[in-house]
């Protein structure tokens, strides 16, 4: 079941005309959940005193976000920052105030100064979600914000189109929303983006998929998929500018199918080639679509020399398979640097034909089922080995990297952070199966309260099969040993 959106507002701060046209950006901490660390427009969750303006609330929001988050306000607001701010502070419990605070946004949008440009709501898959109102604010003379350092640490005025280049050159990370706003402003200009955004806007409603973009040259496509809770999508990417790879087809619904061919298609009719499609390994939640995909591109399926027999479909065009150190070529990244690939890792563990993608330009990484950003990974012996998995871990915090795109779960902006949380996570655990064991023998079904006493009963089956693996790693090293009774106890 999807989490009810919230209603939320964001400002685009626009100031000056022709050349000296800007836009204003500021920075997420990283500490936020939602878009931590990335660049965007100022603008929060609804509150109570805002919807109580009625058709106004979104513009209330809006207003009120730029004031407490930047301490900017709107030319036609009629108030200066300090009775705005004594407004604010009475408004939500005096009748009085809030009227008043009523009466100043609708001066606002009286003004012209505002233009609505569009609503986008969180997919339905994510675990945080918002509709987010889009407003465009134009200043004759906006200011210098300033920042309380803690949800905002830090602002700039750019042109849309140097923001995209930014992006582009992997300096500054935008969040998707915003990017999009951006592209189409610097490509059709400050007043003619607003219909394109509300196409765009439309089309997400439709069903079409968001433009996930948190680096450059990787779109992330989830999909709905047979996989284990409190997971219910795999993200399909899909990687490139003009030599396209799909990286884990995995629709298994014919609807989804279908969205990832009308993506595919409009990507090519813009000059784009699907040259194939790359997968992490064989498991079901990751190659639903595979032979669909490889069949209407006519494009050939590489994956470890294990996987091929797996996949469920024989209907593909196979091939050459892929190994530890191959590099896939994917032309010109899109800042214009040659040579962009990407290069295969062999990373075996949770699967022996896993495989990782890091691509060459940006240091983004395509991990698949190495890390999850909303749940644990399961090791299933004998296929999923625990003491591969931790070393694979550790040869992949070893490399350089930025944003790691898992399966499940939202791509993470700090790779190396997830990987050091995960590798503490495992050895938590077998910290606490070794406390558990050294006060007696116990079976499976009895250590699993200990060591995964935080997982939902509806995946007990799989954390039992993980905890398996742990205690066959204890035992491989010298630390645990299985009776002949299948109980489990502390070698001595």
């Amino acid at each position: 079941m999807s989490t009810p959106p919230r209603l939320a507002s964001a400002v685009m701060v626009t100031t000056g005309t022709a050349e000296n046209f800007r836009v204003l950006l500021v920075q997420r901490s990283t500490e936020l959940k939602f878009f931590g660390g990335y660049w965007a427009f100022p603008g929060g969750a609804s509150e109570a005193m805002d919807r109580t303006a009625a058709t106004l609330a979104s513009l209330s929001c809006g207003v009120r976000e730029l004031l407490e988050e930047t301490c900017l306000l709107p030319d036609a607001l009629g108030l200066d920052l300090g009775d705005a701010n004594a407004l604010l502070a009475i408004a939500a419990d005096d009748n009085s105030a809030r009227a008043r605070w009523h009466e100043a946004i609708a001066a606002v949008q009286q003004s012209g100064s505002v233009t609505e440009v569009c609503r986008i709501t969180t997919p339905a898959h994510n675990p945080i979600r918002f509709a987010t109102d889009f407003l465009r604010l134009h200043q004759r003379d906006a200011g210098p914000p300033t920042l309380d350092g803690r949800e905002l640490v830090d602002w700039c005025y750019l042109t849309p189109a140097e923001a995209v280049a930014r992006w582009q050159r992997g300096e500054m990370p935008i969040a998707p929303p915003t990017l999009l706003l951006l592209e189409l402003m610097a490509a059709h200009g400050p007043e003619q983006f607003v219909a394109p955004a509300r196409e765009a806007a439309a089309s997400f409603d439709a069903g079409s998929f968001h433009p996930a973009r948190f680096s450059p040259g990787i779109f992330t496509a989830p999909v709905a998929t047979p996989t284990l809770p409190p997971a219910t999508t795999t993200n399909c990417y899909i990687v490139g500018t003009h030599d396209l790879y799909v990286v884990d087809a995995a629709a298994v619904h014919a609807e989804d199918q279908q969205r990832l061919i009308d993506k595919l298609e409009s990507l090519c009719r813009d000059g784009a080639r699907v040259c194939g499609l790359l997968l992490t390994h064989h498991h079901r939640d990751h190659t639903g679509a595979v032979a669909v995909l490889s069949r209407h591109f006519k494009a050939p399926v590489r994956a470890h020399a294990l996987t091929y027999a797996q996949l469920p479909d024989p209907d593909y065009i196979r091939g050459e398979p892929l190994a530890e150190g191959d590099i896939i070529p994917l032309g010109v990244a899109p800042d214009g640097t040659p040579g962009w690939h990407l290069e295969v890792m062999h990373t075996p563990g949770h699967a022996r034909d896993h495989l990782c993608f890091i691509d060459s330009r940006y240091r983004a990484a395509i991990v698949g089922d190495m890390l999850s950003t909303i749940s644990t990974i399961i090791i299933d012996p004998p296929e999923g080995h625990m003491a591969t998995y931790l070393r694979e871990l550790e040869r992949l915090l070893a490399r350089p990297m930025t944003t790691l795109y898992p399966a499940h779960g939202p791509a993470h902006r700090d790779g190396h952070a997830l990987l050091r949380q995960f590798i503490a996570h495992r050895r938590g655990r077998e910290q606490k199966v070794i406390a558990a064991l050294s006060q007696a023998p116990q079976s499976l079904e009895a250590l699993l309260p200990n060591a995964y006493g935080d997982v939902a009963p509806a995946v007990y089956g799989a954390a039992l099969r993980s905890l398996l693996a742990g205690l066959e790693k204890l035992a491989e090293d010298g630390v645990a040993r299985e009776t002949a009774d299948g109980d489990w106890l502390l070698a001595t």
